[in-house]
C-alpha cells in the first residue's frame, strides 16, 4: 500500500442492535489495522454523524446496524458530506430496511415472498385472514427485533401484538413458511454462495442470531440439489439488484422442497453482520474469502452516490 488511507468506521449507534454493531466495527477496526490502514471509530450515539467530518476520512466503513444506520438516514448524511462509505446507498438501504416496501417490489420481480397484511390495530389482528402459525413483525427493525411466531389463537399473542403496536407505527403480519432457513451472501454483482441455520430455538431470532450458547447450528455447504441452489443464488442476486443493494448483503429464505414455489425470500439485508458468528464472513470465508479480503473488498468498492 502506498499511501496509508484513513478509515473511519462507523459503529454502535442507537438502534435496538447497538451491541452487535460494536462487536462487528470492531471486528472490522482489527482487520482493517492489520491490513495497514490508519483507523479511527465513531459512534453516533457519542455526537452527531455530521461530526465524522472532522476525522477527514478517505472512507467511511458503515458497521452500523438498524435504524438510522441502515435505513438510508445515515446514507443521506454521509452523501452531502460526499465522503466515500460502504454497503448500500440512501434508497437501497430505506427499500430493504422497510419489509413492507421490499415486499411490494419483490412481488413486482416475482420473488416469492410470504402472504402478508398490515396491522394497525388489535381488531386487524382479531379479523385477520391468514391462518395460524403466523408472524407478526415490525415493519422496519433488523436482527429479527420483535418478530414472534404465533401459533394458535390466544390472549398472550393478542397482548404480544397490543405491545408491538405500542412502539411501532404498524405491524406486518405474515403466513409462516414452514421449511429450512437459507441465507445467502452477495457482493457487488455475484451470489458467492449459501449456509443453512438450524436454530434450537423456535427460529433464528436475536438470541440465535448473536448469542455463543445458543446452539445454532450452521450448515456448509447446503445440502440441497443442484438445480435448487442454482435457483437460490440467482433469487438472491435478482433481489440485491431489485433494491439497488450495493457491496455486500444478506438475503433470507425459506426453503421448502415439498410446496411448488420452493423458496420464499424474508427479507434482504444490506449491512450485514461482520461478528466471530455472522454468516456473511462464514459464507466468503468457505469461497476461498478470508475475513481481511472480505472487508477489504468491502473498502475497495466504497464510493459516494450509491
Amino acid at each position: 500500500m502506498t499511501e496509508k488511507k484513513k478509515i473511519t468506521v462507523l459503529l454502535g449507534g442507537t438502534s435496538a442492535e447497538r451491541e452487535v454493531s460494536l462487536d462487528s466495527g470492531n471486528a472490522c477496526s482489527k482487520a482493517l489495522q492489520e491490513l495497514g490502514y490508519n483507523v479511527s471509530l465513531f459512534d453516533p450515539k457519542e455526537q452527531k454523524l455530521e461530526n465524522v467530518s472532522l476525522q477527514n476520512p478517505d472512507v467511511i466503513f458503515n458497521a452500523l446496524h438498524g435504524r438510522f444506520g441502515e435505513d438510508g438516514t445515515a446514507q443521506t448524511i454521509l452523501e452531502y458530506l460526499r465522503i466515500p462509505y460502504t454497503h448500500s446507498g440512501i434508497l437501497a438501504s430505506a427499500f430493504a430496511m422497510d419489509k413492507l416496501l421490499s415486499k411490494k417490489i419483490f412481488i413486482n420481480e416475482k420473488i416469492h415472498t410470504p402472504k402478508h397484511e398490515i396491522i394497525k390495530s388489535i381488531n386487524d389482528y382479531k379479523v385477520s385472514k391468514i391462518p395460524y402459525p403466523k408472524v407478526i413483525k415490525p415493519h422496519n427493525e433488523g436482527s429479527s427485533v420483535g418478530v414472534y411466531i404465533l401459533k394458535e389463537k390466544n390472549n398472550s399473542n393478542e397482548k404480544i401484538v397490543d405491545e408491538l403496536l405500542v412502539k411501532y407505527n404498524f405491524l406486518i403480519l405474515e403466513e409462516f413458511i414452514s421449511g429450512r432457513e437459507i441465507q445467502v451472501a452477495v457482493m457487488g454483482d455475484k451470489a458467492i454462495g449459501a449456509i443453512e441455520i438450524v436454530p434450537k430455538r423456535e427460529f433464528y431470532d436475536y438470541e440465535a442470531k448473536y448469542s455463543d450458547t445458543a446452539g445454532t447450528k450452521h450448515i456448509i455447504p447446503v445440502d440441497i440439489k443442484s438445480t435448487d441452489y442454482e435457483l437460490l443464488l440467482k433469487l438472491a442476486l435478482r433481489a440485491h439488484k431489485s433494491l439497488g443493494c450495493r457491496g455486500v448483503t444478506r438475503s433470507d429464505f425459506r426453503y421448502n422442497s415439498q410446496m411448488d414455489e420452493k423458496f420464499f425470500i424474508l427479507e434482504v439485508n444490506t449491512q450485514p453482520g461482520m461478528t466471530k458468528l455472522s454468516l456473511v464472513p462464514e459464507i466468503a470465508n468457505f469461497h476461498g474469502i478470508n475475513f481481511k479480503q472480505l472487508v477489504q473488498w468491502i473498502i475497495n468498492d466504497a464510493s459516494t452516490d450509491r
